[in-house]
């Protein structure tokens, strides 16, 4: 399964509209089959990331906030959004290879400076 991740630095992004970055990772019985890929958003849209999830076949897109429109959009499309997310990208990552991850997850020891980029 193929998971999309949008992502500011080492974090999952805030917002889904302003992330500067994508994380693809893919994955089969809770290991990674290759390294993940990052991406440097051109222009930073939704709508560019939605392309991006639909054009590599992704499963799983894993964001901060999201607006409802692109939400419904994903989810239409038969994707799986995990939002409401705060955290390191890497730990974000393996709580979804063992299916332990659920919109509105902030992992421990994300300082209110990680929350607020």
């Amino acid at each position: 399964m193929k998971i999309l991740m949008t992502t500011r630095g080492d974090f999952i992004s805030p917002r889904f509209d302003l992330s500067p970055e994508v994380i693809i990772a893919t994955y089969y019985d809770q290991q990674l089959l290759e390294e993940p890929r990052s991406i440097i958003v051109s222009d930073v849209s939704a709508e560019i990331i939605c392309d991006f999830a639909l054009k590599e076949n992704v499963g799983i897109v894993v964001c901060g906030g999201i607006e409802e429109e692109h939400y419904q959009f994903l989810t239409w499309k038969k994707i799986t959004v995990i939002d409401g997310v705060v955290g390191p990208y890497t730990d974000v990552l393996q709580l979804v290879m063992n299916n332990r991850l659920e919109s509105g997850t902030i992992l421990p020891g994300v300082t209110s400076r990680e929350v607020a980029l």
